[in-house]
């Protein structure tokens, strides 16, 4: 089987996403699958695809068969059939699908994440779903080596082939400083970038909000600190 396209692979994830968190409209239309590719939270990295493009990606996996159309409804709705195709149980499903639409991450922070498609009793539980995809003939997940200064490992999906390493990580732990940078990809520096943004518009209503009781209450502001 081909390597799967960045944007299959999100389809791929978000169907089976939202197959667990809103069953009631699985199988999905293609509205609800292209709101859910370019969703801007739980993805890595967030994208803007349009439905050309999700339709592209849709007929793409369906020649793979790990995507089909529902019957039985006026609109066309599209459902997954990952387990089969790849042979996996449903916790690994779970996990490959969370590192298809949230890129790579730790043990930990896939039994969080994955925890509505699937509970797993505790972190070895999870490392033992991501050994065994490892171990399979073309393996589906890979350990990358433990970045500088990071307490622990990230697993990465192999879906759509290699992975591109951070230049500190393919090159070795040697450097001359600039390491931490190198280790960040370009997805997770937008996604800095977002949540900054994020706080600094929230500490603006937290001013707003301070001004306006103070002035209720006949309260001078504070001046700047010294």
């Amino acid at each position: 089987m081909r390597t799967l396209t960045p944007l299959e692979a999100r389809v791929l994830g978000v169907l089976v996403e939202k197959q667990h968190t809103v069953p009631d409209t699985y199988p999905l239309s293609l509205n609800a699958l292209l709101a859910g590719c370019n969703q801007k939270s739980a993805r890595e990295p967030v994208i803007n695809a349009t439905e050309a493009e999700v339709l592209t990606a849709v007929d793409g996996l369906k020649s793979l068969s790990l995507v089909f159309e529902g019957s039985g409804s006026r609109v066309v709705r599209f459902e997954h059939n990952m387990a089969r195709v790849y042979a996996l149980p449903a916790a690994s499903v779970a996990l490959l699908a969370t590192l298809l639409l949230r890129g790579p991450q730790t043990a930990a922070e896939l039994r969080l994440h994955a925890e509505r498609l699937h509970r797993f009793a505790d972190i070895s539980s999870v490392e033992g779903f991501l050994d065994e995809m490892a171990a399979k003939e073309p393996p589906r997940v890979r350990k990358l080596p433990r970045a500088p200064g990071a307490r622990e490992a990230r697993w990465v999906h192999l879906l759509c082939g290699e992975p591109l390493l951070p230049a500190q990580v393919a090159g070795g732990q040697g450097g001359d400083g600039d390491g931490d940078a190198a280790s960040v990809s370009a997805g997770e520096l937008a996604a800095l970038k977002a949540e900054q943004a994020r706080l600094a518009d929230e500490l603006a209503q937290l001013r707003q909000w301070a001004q306006r009781v103070g002035a209720e209450l006949g309260i001078e502001p504070p001046g700047p600190a010294p």
